[in-house]
């Protein structure tokens, strides 16, 4: 086997921080919940920039693995992708407003139709353009964000069959908890759309493309796959959260570096940063790395934070700033230059997403998405 390449444009002009994204990690989760979910397509979630790993790469690459279907969360997300040359089929999960169906159209993207009045504005604008859109219609089982209540579901199940412009190409829900170790009112759901799917049954009408299943549903609940399942934050090797149960095993994609700006002796009651909330009642070795809060390393993480340098593991001292953060090495040897991992794997240590959002009282999926664009994304694989 070759040794994995590097895939970037301009790799010496990329800044000493910057994300690396393994590509065949990807591909090898993708594969994991292929095989988990056995007879279920798979749509694989690019929202948020592809969960901070990058939207266009990563769909790419999902493609060249053989994803069924690409789901974002907004239109101009699925206009780019078109624009990039991609034509597997993409849903815009999200909410639409009426000037952007002319667009769905115009890039062959697929809507969802969360009420009524949506699916007939959808089926008026199709008409006058002599298009077709196609839909998937959005049931609201307990979430309370978008889509037609379960209860009166049948009313946007009966608008779609007189729609003359509109094929339904699927039906779907989401989870509220089905991350949570109670799956009562995961549960719940599931009977909820089943019952409104038992529409289609009793009508002798054949069923839409069923999905329902996102990164817990496809761990925990597998009554919940139906047709096609909606991996996203699972796809990228991360674990939607403690309680879930690890049926399936991945591997994070996402590491992100920088590397040794400044190295000093801070004297004692020399506090450091803004603020001044930290110094040391002895003299230490102090260095400085070029990324802060500008990047999407949380200020939140001042003081509570860890880095790893040369293989070992070093608490962020002081303030976080806005292109800057300080850390301690007390009698720890570092050289400008030296790398400095923020979040994944070096010299048989590791910092998780799960731990820096337990250190910033967030979530693993805002760690990854808060990763600003102002950082630069290269990606690996064993295959290029």
């Amino acid at each position: 086997m070759s040794p994995p390449a590097t895939i970037f444009a301009d790799e010496e002009a990329v800044r000493p921080t910057h994300v690396e994204v393994d590509l065949t990690t990807l591909a090898e989760n993708l594969a994991a919940i292929r095989t988990h979910v056995a007879g279920a397509k798979v749509m694989t979630i690019l929202k948020a920039n592809a969960y901070g790993h990058g939207l266009v790469p990563v769909a790419q690459h999902m493609v060249r693995c053989g994803a069924d279907y690409l789901g974002v969360a907004f239109l101009e997300e699925g206009i780019l992708l078109r624009r990039e040359g991609i034509t597997t089929p993409i849903l815009v999960l999200g909410g639409i407003a009426g000037e952007q169906i002319p667009l769905f159209l115009k890039y062959n993207l697929t809507l969802t139709a969360p009420s009524v009045e949506k699916l007939r504005l959808i089926d008026e604008v199709a008409s006058m353009l002599g298009e077709r859109a196609r839909v998937h219609l959005k049931v609201d089982t307990g979430m309370e964000r978008i889509g037609i209540h379960y209860y009166n579901a049948e009313t946007l199940l009966e608008a779609a069959l007189s729609c003359q412009h509109v094929e339904v190409e699927g039906i779907f829900s989401h989870f509220a908890n089905a991350d949570a170790e109670d799956l009562g009112h995961a549960r719940l759901q599931v009977e909820r759309f089943q019952e409104v799917l038992s529409f289609y049954e009793r009508r002798s009408l054949p069923t839409p493309m069923r999905h329902m299943a996102n990164s817990a549903g496809i761990l925990q609940l597998p009554e919940s796959h139906f047709d096609l399942v909606r991996p996203g934050i699972l796809l990228y090797g991360v674990y939607p959260s403690q309680e879930c149960l690890r049926t399936i095993t991945v591997k994070p994609a996402l590491t992100w570096k920088s590397r040794v700006a400044y190295f000093k002796v801070v004297q004692a009651g020399h506090p450091v940063s803004y603020g001044s909330t930290w110094q040391s009642d002895h003299p230490v070795r102090m260095i400085t790395v070029p990324v802060g809060y500008g990047d999407g390393y949380f200020r939140a993480l001042s003081s509570k934070s860890e880095v790893i340098v040369r293989g070992q593991r070093y608490p962020v001292v002081g303030r976080v700033c806005m292109d800057q953060l300080m850390v301690n090495l007390e009698q720890g040897t570092a050289y400008n230059g030296d790398e400095v991992v923020l979040l994944g794997s070096s010299g048989g240590q590791c910092i998780s997403a799960e731990e820096i959002a337990s250190w910033a009282g967030t979530i693993p999926y805002e760690v990854l998405t808060n990763i600003n664009t102002r950082v630069p994304r290269l990606y690996r694989s064993e295959d290029a």
